[in-house]
């Protein structure tokens, strides 16, 4: 059923993953440069491979233990690419090629708290429909 909130949920994260990095940069150069996620290719398929997953577990409501393994992996790929920023935040020293982080870097944060939202509610799903099946 796609009138779930499990739904929204991955909307909102796939809206995320995939609008937000051409609204928000990155990083800014000491130049004033502002670098966004699709101007480098590991970023930008990494984003949109997120959104892509998020897509895909919204058409799998009919089975419903493949749409939470498709919302870990989807997770675990934010994780990566949130490891990727912290890196390269780590990484690069004082003022040498990043001057201002952007909002962007965060993003997988906030896609993830959804995707975890939308798991809780794919879980409660299954719970119910347990339950109910031992009514029976």
């Amino acid at each position: 059923m796609l009138q779930r909130i499990q739904t929204i949920y991955l909307l909102i994260s796939a809206a995320i993953s995939a609008g937000f990095i051409f609204l928000f940069p990155l990083w800014e150069t000491k130049e004033g440069i502002k670098v966004f996620a699709f101007q480098k290719v590991l970023y930008l398929s990494l984003f949109l491979g997120s959104a892509l997953l998020s897509l895909l577990s919204i058409f799998m409501f009919k089975n419903r233990k493949l749409q939470f393994v498709l919302g870990r992996l989807n997770i675990i790929l934010n994780f990566f690419l949130l490891g990727f920023f912290v890196y390269l935040s780590l990484n690069v020293s004082g003022e040498t090629m990043v001057s201002v982080k952007g909002i962007g870097m965060f993003l997988p944060i906030i896609s993830i708290v959804f995707l975890v939202l939308a798991n809780k509610a794919i879980k409660r799903d299954e719970d119910l429909v347990k339950s109910v099946d031992r009514l029976r």
